[in-house]
């Protein structure tokens, strides 16, 4: 493709419409896993949820005897999804703030889909390398805190 069409394909996308239909499939993307975990049951025990999806148990837990990474993530989305945000913070705080972040998400898209306000801005301030390295670490403290409360 040549610069004129690649400039094209940028206009289309530089709509208002592209950006109220970008908007929507953003907000619809972040409510799937709020949705789901309204529906789901959250585990007793802090982790296992996605087991009710159908899903194999934790193949490093049986492994290694010990949480991994994600453990407890479906368990505290879930509870945030039923209002039950401490619990979800004591269950797997990086599962909290993902659903606090999935819930962002959707507001934004449906402001996005109601307005036609670009998300670029956003999603650039989400990818920059400072962002990504504290939501790492983040990541990394909350499955030590797993590891821990295990």
């Amino acid at each position: 493709m040549d610069a004129r069409g690649v400039a094209l394909v940028s206009s289309v996308w530089d709509t208002a419409l592209a950006r109220r239909l970008l908007g929507l499939a953003v907000a619809l993307v972040c409510a799937a896993p709020l949705v789901i975990g309204a529906c789901l049951t959250p585990s007793p025990e802090g982790h296992g949820t996605h087991q009710a999806l159908g899903l194999p148990r934790c193949g490093f837990l049986m492994a290694f005897g010990r949480p991994c990474m994600t453990c407890g993530m479906t368990t505290a989305v879930t509870l945030a999804a039923h209002g039950q945000f401490g619990s979800a913070f004591r269950t797997q705080p990086a599962g909290a703030i993902l659903a606090i972040v999935l819930a962002s998400g959707v507001w934004f898209g449906l402001h996005a889909a109601a307005t036609g306000m670009s998300l670029k801005p956003g999603f650039d301030a989400l990818l920059r390398p400072r962002a990504l390295w504290i939501a790492g670490g983040v990541l990394l403290a909350a499955w030590a805190y797993k590891i821990a409360v295990f």
